[in-house]
């Protein structure tokens, strides 16, 4: 070969760069498989690196970018980030997870529900009770202060009985006055406390119930209720009615001739054959209401008083307030008893005779 057919190095230059100008313009569509000649086979190399090289760059930002879009995400969905300067909550108060993060209004909501549940089931609110309680204890008017007041009554009066009762030992402590037989010293509505026989017994009596008779009284001076001896509140086997409230005067033993020890003021027998109960049937108190004419046992109202029979002594009496069980218990009339109130501080226009015994009202 000549010299002048022999390709110089320019021209070589010149068809490589022909060949990579159509190579390059056909990489976008595909990638040649196979290259004949070295040159062009390491430049494929090199493009194939280069894209190799671009995709993976292409990956990574796609990755990266998925991360960036997950990272939101938990962001957006996670819990609260902590304030700076506050302590995170520990142990119980430590927040919950994604699943169990609620917010205020959530739980305001659960705590309605909570208080509709309880007030469904029955369960009061404290706040309402204390509310009520607040009302009961300091209303001034309406339906909680009557029944305060009515409570605060009965519950001082019940206060008061059991006090009584702690002292006198007997129940009921008080009896109420029911009848006339022993004014002026006793009044119909008075209520009288008395004391278990025996308790609180003064020196003057002689037996084992502490009563002190009309007869030993006068002797030893001993006086109660305007009189000489005791005041004793007895009930003899079989009667129906209330108890009797009356004066003992004398005591009398079994077979006794009480005739001659009687003060014929208050009998009208002329001897003890004459004379009910005498001889005397057993051991006993003669008694006498104080406006009565006759023994109690002169007129039939009573055997000889057996200390068993004697179920209290009066000590004390209240004027008036016995109307109030006596109304109760529809004995005596409102109006009845009001005119006996007013009537009371009266003079009496006539003076009574003869009065029934008196009933005492346990």
């Amino acid at each position: 070969m000549d010299e002048g057919d022999r390709p110089t190095d320019a021209d070589e230059s010149a068809d490589r760069d022909e060949r990579t100008g159509r190579e390059s313009d056909g990489s976008d569509d595909a990638v040649p498989d196979e290259i004949d000649d070295e040159p062009g086979a390491a430049d494929g190399e090199e493009r194939e690196s280069a894209i190799e090289g671009a995709e993976s760059e292409s990956t990574v930002e796609g990755a990266e970018s998925e991360s960036t879009v997950e990272g939101a995400e938990s962001e957006s969905t996670g819990p609260p980030s902590p304030t700076p300067g506050v302590p995170e909550p520990e142990g119980d108060d430590a927040p919950a997870d994604v699943d169990g993060v609620r917010s205020d209004a959530e739980g305001d909501t659960v705590g309605d529900r909570i208080r509709g549940e309880s007030a469904s089931t029955g369960e009061t609110d404290p706040e309402t009770e204390e509310s009520l309680l607040y009302r009961f204890r300091h209303d001034r008017e309406g339906a909680l202060m009557w029944i305060r007041e009515m409570l605060t009554s009965v519950g001082v009066v019940l206060l008061v009985g059991l006090l009584l009762f702690g002292v006198s030992g007997v129940w009921p402590p008080m009896v109420a006055v029911e009848s006339g037989s022993m004014e002026p010293n006793m009044q119909v509505g008075d209520l009288v406390f008395v004391t278990e026989p025996g308790q609180f017994a003064p020196d003057a009596a002689d037996n084992d119930v502490g009563v002190v008779t009309h007869e030993v009284g006068e002797t030893a001076d001993y006086r109660t209720f305007d009189s000489y001896g005791s005041v004793v509140i007895y009930a003899p086997p079989g009667r129906s009615g209330s108890p009797i409230i009356h004066r003992a005067m004398f005591h009398v033993t079994e077979g006794e001739n009480w005739y001659d020890r009687a003060d014929e003021r208050y009998h009208s027998a002329v001897d003890c054959e004459s004379l009910a109960h005498c001889p005397a049937p057993h051991d006993g108190f003669v008694t006498l209401g104080d406006n009565n004419q006759a023994y109690d046992q002169a007129s039939g109202l009573s055997p000889p008083v057996k200390a068993e029979w004697v179920s209290g002594v009066a000590r004390v009496r209240v004027p008036y307030l016995g109307y109030i069980r006596l109304i109760a218990t529809g004995q005596v009339e409102l109006n009845e008893a009001i005119a006996r109130t007013i009537g009371s501080a009266l003079p009496p226009a006539s003076s009574i005779s003869a009065t029934p015994a008196a009933e005492a009202g346990a």
